[in-house]
């Protein structure tokens, strides 16, 4: 049960849906142009509003759908807790390298955001909270998906996580801040390009 609900937590996170709105709206390969990520913000830029509010609402339920599943699947298991952080961990993981696509996708954060809603709904509305506020300061995504990522264990924490959660919460800090890396050298030069702006 527990290797199910990880097969069935990958195979969720790697649906192609950045690509696909990509391809579909606009006969574009994402993973070609702008930050080569196929993620709503590479979406925005690229392909339009409407495309990348939809990528954004799949990306999320992707990761809230793979930890819904893994906790009906493992019901009442000993191991319960720790079988849905990892099924949210392999979320991100097939979006980040999503078979379909060569393994080359996003960058999980709206994954990551569902996740987090699946696992302990108000931490991760907080984090998004600290994300939105950081957004309309700095005008920039990924600065803002790493403070939000970075938010993220100290709310978990503060909220009485469970060790599971609030492990899943170091990691999932650590994956979002290295997908992140070559944006926050952009950012250090002064040459992140902020929201409206293409790459």
């Amino acid at each position: 049960m527990a290797l199910l609900s990880l097969l069935l937590g990958y195979l969720l996170g790697s649906i192609p849906s950045g690509y696909l709105a990509g391809r579909w709206c606009k006969g574009l390969d994402l993973r070609e142009l702008g930050s080569g990520s196929t993620g709503a913000t590479n979406v925005l830029r690229q392909v339009g509003k409407g495309p990348a509010l939809v990528v954004f609402v799949i990306d999320v339920g992707k990761g809230a759908a793979a930890v819904v599943l893994a906790s009906a699947i493992t019901q009442g298991h000993t191991f319960g807790d720790w079988v849905e952080v990892m099924a949210g961990l392999t979320a991100l993981t097939g979006h980040i390298w999503p078979v379909w696509l060569g393994f080359k996708g996003g960058k999980a954060v709206a994954t990551g955001f569902g996740m987090f809603l699946g696992l302990a709904w108000p931490v991760g509305l907080a984090c998004f909270g600290v994300f939105l506020a950081t957004l309309s300061l700095s005008r920039m995504v990924s600065l803002s998906s790493v403070v939000g990522a970075i938010s993220l264990p100290l709310l978990m924490a503060a909220g009485d996580g469970s060790n599971a959660d609030l492990t899943v919460a170091l990691l999932a800090m650590a994956l979002v801040i290295w997908r992140h890396r070559s944006n926050l050298q952009r950012i250090m030069a002064g040459t992140e390009p902020r929201l409206g702006q293409k790459d």
